[in-house]
């Protein structure tokens, strides 16, 4: 009895340690799981054109790409780039916020505004930006104003959508019990019909998230001589390979990180919304 109790008393927490354990050893499998096809389809970069599957003057190995990535970054070059479209993004994106959610808000609540509205955003929404590119360099000419413009453009649609759509998908029930209870139209707007209707919004910011990293590049072709977007098209005018590879990842890795960056708010603001699988 002695032993058996000196036995548990010398590993007390044998059952808590083997369960977190477990855990940690579940979160690293599923950590693997979600990195080997990008681990795989890095490593097949580097080897393809090394062994002559693929010709390394159009496909560098990504060692090279790294390393002309680095002396792009040495030479100050790299860091202009991104500082250019990082603004451009920012300004765009972050007008696109504040023109898109209040429109949205207004036509969302007040059904004679979008009955009135609807005609004009169907014609303007099946426009892509591209599309009206040279009307924005004709009225705006060919400097950062009708850069940003198209990029304000852009990302309002996703934003204004999604916010009309949250604010008229609202369930019923919820504004019948807020007028049953006697909450006053601004209330009833401030307290029940906004806050249900963020999470849809939020889909739509993250959207034109999305949209502002893609539609940089199309928007520095045209009379740019900085950014990201310039730097690959300038790379493949120029058949720089490796160079135009480095701006594709930075491209990349912006959106990948402008898009996390926006998952973390949305979470931050829909904390009271529960998963139902919980």
């Amino acid at each position: 009895m002695a032993s058996a109790k000196n036995q548990a008393l010398a590993y007390p927490n044998t059952g808590f340690a083997t369960k977190k354990a477990n855990l940690q050893l579940g979160w690293l499998s599923s950590g693997f799981k979600r990195s080997i096809a990008i681990v795989l389809f890095f490593a097949l970069w580097e080897i393809l054109p090394r062994i002559g599957v693929v010709s390394a003057a159009f496909l560098p190995p990504l060692s090279q790409v790294f390393q002309t990535g680095w002396e792009l970054y040495q030479s100050g070059q790299l860091s202009r780039h991104l500082a250019v479209s990082l603004q451009r993004s920012a300004i765009g994106f972050s007008l696109a916020i504040l023109l898109a959610i209040p429109l949205g808000l207004v036509i969302g609540w007040y059904k004679l505004v979008a009955e009135t509205l609807n005609p004009l955003l169907e014609l303007f929404r099946n426009t892509t930006a591209l599309a009206l590119m040279p009307v924005f360099i004709l009225f705006l000419g060919i400097g950062e104003l009708s850069k940003v413009s198209l990029l304000v453009y852009a990302c309002t649609w996703p934003i204004l959508l999604n916010t009309i759509s949250g604010v008229q998908n609202v369930d019923p029930l919820l504004i019948k019990s807020a007028r049953t209870m006697g909450l006053p139209p601004h209330q009833l707007f401030r307290k029940v019909i906004l806050p249900a209707a963020v999470p849809t919004i939020f889909v739509g910011i993250r959207l034109a998230g999305a949209i502002s990293i893609l539609a940089l590049v199309a928007v520095e072709m045209f009379g740019s001589k900085a950014g990201l977007g310039y730097l690959i098209i300038y790379s493949q005018y120029s058949f720089e390979i490796p160079q135009m590879f480095v701006g594709i990842l930075i491209m990349t890795v912006l959106g990948l990180t402008f898009n996390y960056g926006l998952l973390a708010v949305e979470k931050h603001f829909t904390k009271w919304k529960k998963n139902p699988v919980e």
